[in-house]
């Protein structure tokens, strides 16, 4: 009988989760962003990715940026030369840090050792995998959970071994009014493989350039603010943030399903009393939402039934009142 290896709780050196844009991309984890064909996903994608290749702060969030980070990224459906690169640059992402691992004489797949190779040998923080069809293996059955499942284990082991974050786009299924978490093509153990799980979408038809981008699920954090933004001429312009959740996106049934009103009327009677003598910053807002007992969905759909603002002042996101013009 072989051996088998034992380790105690008490062996296990715990470590926080480090995190690429909290908490919507976790470093050593999988992450996937949804959404149908032509809403967005690989323009939302690439601007992310030149973002982080000038180590520019991500999307509303506080403090600085991270470092410049290189960034490995496969796309079957855009070649680099006329589409993925010239959009990049447009984007104003550094060229010296977006690379591509050839596939002329094989095709990657998540098992494939040539990306732990290029990880090791480029320090890749970030793996872009577009679209999830292309890269799950020819021979998987995308419905069948056991080769779904199966497929993802070197994936992971490559994030956390790594600790790089690995994103994957994936394309959505036609079952209109299923909850959000549902709508993915395939096995759900796709989106139970992923530690986050991130819906680009369309807003309105009176804002065609208008996209959302809406968390799904996070099994190791808060589920981030829905943030709005534009597209044009493969460019992205970051407009706001918004308590949408991913199902209000979609327009499913399941959006009316809410917390108490109770717990409602106090997150705007805290924030309408916190900010009536100006400007305050969002995490200090945030803290006394916290002890007030209010849950950080309720918290971020008052704020927007208020219309309370967001604004960068220096490295801060402050929230303001409607009324205030002080900023």
């Amino acid at each position: 009988m072989a051996e088998i290896e034992i380790t105690k709780a008490s062996e296990v050196k715990v470590r926080e989760i480090e995190w690429l844009w909290y908490p919507y991309i976790p470093f050593g984890k999988i992450t996937v962003v949804q959404g149908d064909a032509g809403d967005g996903k690989s323009t939302f994608v690439l601007n992310l990715a030149a973002m982080l290749s000038q180590g520019q702060p991500m999307p509303f969030t506080d403090g600085p940026g991270q470092s410049p980070i290189n960034i490995i990224y496969q796309s079957s459906e855009d070649d680099a030369d006329d589409t993925i690169v010239p959009r990049f640059i447009n984007a104003g992402g550094d060229p010296e840090r977006l690379l591509f691992i050839s596939e002329r004489e094989r095709y990657l797949s998540f098992s494939d050792e040539r990306l732990t190779q290029a990880v090791r040998q480029t320090g890749a923080r970030l793996i872009v995998l577009d679209p999830l069809s292309a890269y799950i293996g020819e021979e998987t059955g995308i419905n069948a959970a056991n080769e779904v499942r199966r497929q993802f284990r070197p994936l992971i082991e490559i994030a956390r071994e790594q600790r790089c974050a690995v994103l994957i786009v994936h394309h959505m299924n036609k079952a209109i009014g299923q909850k959000a978490i549902n709508r993915a093509v395939g096995s759900v153990d796709i989106v139970g493989a992923a530690r986050s799980v991130l819906l680009v979408a369309r807003t309105d038809r009176e804002h065609p350039d208008e996209r959302i981008m809406a968390q799904v699920k996070c099994n190791v954090g808060p589920t981030g603010s829905a943030i709005v933004f534009s597209v044009g001429g493969g460019a992205v312009q970051w407009l706001e943030e918004t308590a949408k959740t991913a199902d209000e996106v979609l327009g499913n049934v399941f959006a009316n399903l809410g917390r108490p009103d109770t717990q409602m009327r106090q997150a705007k009677e805290v924030i309408s009393q916190l900010l009536s003598d100006g400007p305050k910053p969002q995490r200090e807002v945030m803290e006394k939402l916290r002890t007030a007992g209010v849950g950080e969905s309720t918290a971020k759909k008052a704020k927007q039934l208020l219309g309370v603002r967001s604004v960068k002042a220096g490295a801060v996101w402050l929230w303001s009142l409607p009324d205030e013009d002080g900023l």
